[in-house]
């Protein structure tokens, strides 16, 4: 019960972090093709500061497929 609850704090934390951007339009820009790799490289070897450095700069593209479901 409390991994289910941890969880639901997350996404929620995350889902605020999302809507606060969305609604000041103050998207990062996008890394360019070198520094994705790079970034993606580091994700997959556990680095969390360069998953979260992805998921700040892809924020433009989910806020878009958000916007046309």
């Amino acid at each position: 019960m409390a991994g289910i609850l941890t969880a639901l704090g997350y996404f929620l934390k995350e889902l605020v972090f999302l809507v606060s951007y969305v609604k000041n339009n103050a998207f990062p820009q996008p890394l360019t093709a070198s520094e994705e790799r790079k970034y993606l490289r580091l994700m997959a070897e556990g680095d969390e500061e360069a998953r979260n450095l992805l998921i700040e700069h892809n924020l433009r593209l989910v806020a878009h497929i958000v916007n046309t479901i």
